[in-house]
């Protein structure tokens, strides 16, 4: 049997309002909200289209960051998104900037041949946003 990747996990400090942004502008699918109240770990596992990889949005309160060093440090740099066009990817990005987030990156064709931008979620997380 091949593997395949199952998901990708990020820790989040305000669960619903990054759910909500991914619902919004990536049509994501959300699974009902995990919590365990022993350890105060909370989840929502994220799904797009027919894709079997999902996004694990997870939260506990003891977790901690450095924003200063997201998406340069070794690690987790960013993930792409598919919207399936360059007019989707202009579309989109405009429709992030107008609401205030920030665009990293503007829609741009890469020097490896990918046509996409890169906007920063609510927390600070990199999103490229490709074909």
């Amino acid at each position: 049997m091949p593997v395949t990747l199952h998901h990708i996990g990020i820790w989040v400090d305000n669960l619903d309002k990054m759910r909500q942004f991914y619902e919004h502008y990536f049509s994501a699918h959300c699974s009902k909200k995990y919590i365990n109240p022993i350890t105060n770990f909370s989840s929502y596992f994220l799904s797009f289209g027919n894709d079997s990889t999902r996004i694990e949005l997870m939260c506990r309160v003891d977790t901690t960051i450095e924003p200063t060093k997201r998406g340069i440090m070794k690690g987790y740099a960013h993930i792409a998104l598919s919207v399936g066009s360059k007019t989707k990817v202009n579309q989109l990005t405009e429709n992030l900037r107008n609401d205030h987030y920030k665009i990293v990156s503007e829609p741009r064709t890469t020097g490896d041949g990918y046509y996409e931008s890169i906007v920063l979620d609510p927390e600070g997380n990199y999103i490229e946003i490709t074909v």
